[in-house]
């Protein structure tokens, strides 16, 4: 019995360790956008909905605006919790990373649940979540289909952020540390009051994890230029003030529109295929 329990303790303390291992791993500012974006992005999604759901969403719209940022503060409480909301593609080779499986188990058995963990879950975060709002819609559990369409809503926005989908999530291996704060919430907070978010009406996904992976993709395209506007808003200045922040989001600025938007469109479009995959219930409004 007590090489028994000094087995277990030795594993428990392996796991810890690997556990502390993978925090250290993990990028130190894994999200971008900030919450107001998340608020942005959460509240134009309930604009694409059909009239069949869009009631149910509008009613508890208050909500979703309160719980969006729900992973952030689980993050500010257990930094283990940024694994699932970045997915640093990067680290899997050359655009478009084809080394990285879509399918999760696929990826475990190449990778390892350490190096998955340390690089990022997102994509699959996002795939776990519309199951749980389908199940929750299924089940008739409005309440947690509430919060399960709000989290979710947060994944999804996540997404469509590009520095949430690379290594140099904060800038800092490009020498322009901050740069996320500056894209995702500085410009939001500067100039949202009066630049144009339109989304497209939300349609079905057919995978949602699949897609998943496509968002990443596709925000992970913009890095370059997103990065270059930084260097250039920045030339001649001596802090980022402004006058900065005027050229950045005269060079930025469409970017940080067009994935706002189509957050919002994929926002709205999880949101519709939960409610398709569990059989479209009458919702309660």
């Amino acid at each position: 019995m007590q090489g028994w329990a000094y087995c277990q303790r030795l594993r428990r303390s392996s796991l810890t360790l690997g556990a502390m291992v993978a925090s250290l791993l993990l990028p130190q500012n894994s999200w971008a956008w900030g919450r107001n974006a998340h608020r942005l992005i959460i509240n134009k999604a309930v604009d694409t909905l059909p009239g069949d759901i869009r009631a149910f969403f509008e009613e508890n719209r208050g909500t979703l605006l309160q719980h969006v940022t729900d992973p952030l503060d689980a993050i500010a409480k257990n930094p283990l919790e940024r694994r699932n909301d970045f997915v640093a593609l990067d680290k899997y080779g050359r655009f478009p990373f084809e080394a990285l499986p879509r399918n999760y188990k696929a990826a475990l058995t190449r990778f390892g649940k350490m190096k998955l963990e340390a690089n990022g879950l997102l994509p699959w975060q996002i795939g776990v979540y519309s199951e749980k709002l389908t199940e929750a819609f299924r089940a008739g559990k409005w309440d947690e289909a509430k919060l399960d369409a709000a989290i979710l809503a947060h994944y999804v926005a996540q997404a469509h952020d590009p520095f949430s989908t690379t290594d140099n999530s904060d800038g800092h291996l490009s020498g322009q540390t901050g740069i996320n704060d500056r894209f995702g919430g500085n410009l939001i907070d500067r100039y949202s009051s009066f630049f144009p978010i339109r989304p497209n009406d939300a349609s079905f996904i057919s995978d949602p994890t699949d897609h998943a992976f496509d968002a990443c993709l596709s925000a992970h395209r913009w890095l370059e230029s997103i990065l270059l506007a930084d260097r250039n808003a920045l030339r001649g200045e001596n802090s980022y003030n402004d006058d900065y922040y005027d050229r950045f989001y005269n060079e930025a600025g469409a970017i940080l529109i067009r994935q706002l938007s189509d957050a919002a469109t994929d926002v709205g479009s999880f949101w519709l295929t939960a409610w398709n995959n569990a059989g479209r219930p009458a919702l309660p409004h």
